[in-house]
């Protein structure tokens, strides 16, 4: 089962990046630097590679910008479910590409355009996400599509991880399980 650490301000800091890091690579296998907010996101996301590389993570990834992510050396790119578009330049570029996917015809999109995994989301409640797709729309999902599937949204414990997993998530991704 995939773990799938996504950051934000809130999670982590880089006054204390390695500490931070540290304590998320004992729990995840992929890693992305998000920070929406932030004007100076390319100085903090070469900031962020460099000590990201010293942990043992399968993939540590940017979120949304494509030639940041191929220029500083990330293995791959998380795109939002506004960047379809961006898939095929990503992956021109050798980025490991994973999408945001909220419907079932973004997650066939996805495929069809070349993305080598989606998060799947929201499952379960999460502040601001909408109404959750649930259980039974990722366990759907599984007989439709071949992508690995990281489900997505209010996933706290490690019961929801079991949940997902039994619905045929390849893994799980959070921002609040990894604090």
């Amino acid at each position: 089962m995939i773990s799938y650490a996504i950051t934000d301000p809130k999670t982590l800091s880089f006054e204390t990046l390695d500490s931070d890091l540290k304590r998320i690579a004992q729990k995840a296998d992929m890693l992305v630097y998000r920070d929406k907010e932030n004007p100076r996101y390319a100085h903090f996301a070469a900031k962020f590679i460099g000590s990201a590389k010293q942990f043992p993570l399968e993939k540590i990834l940017l979120h949304s910008d494509v030639e940041l992510a191929s220029k500083l050396g990330a293995d791959g790119v998380h795109l939002t479910s506004r960047q379809f578009e961006e898939i095929g330049r990503a992956k021109k570029l050798g980025l490991f590409v994973v999408i945001s996917c909220h419907s079932i015809d973004e997650a066939k999109k996805a495929e069809k355009l070349g993305a080598d995994m989606i998060t799947f989301s929201p499952i379960f409640p999460s502040p601001n996400k909408g109404r959750p797709l649930g259980l039974a729309a990722l366990k759907e999902l599984k007989g439709i599509i071949s992508l690995p599937i990281i489900a997505l949204g209010g996933i706290l414990t490690q019961v929801q991880i079991d949940a997902c997993r039994e619905a045929g998530a390849s893994g799980f991704a959070s921002i609040r399980f990894f604090q």
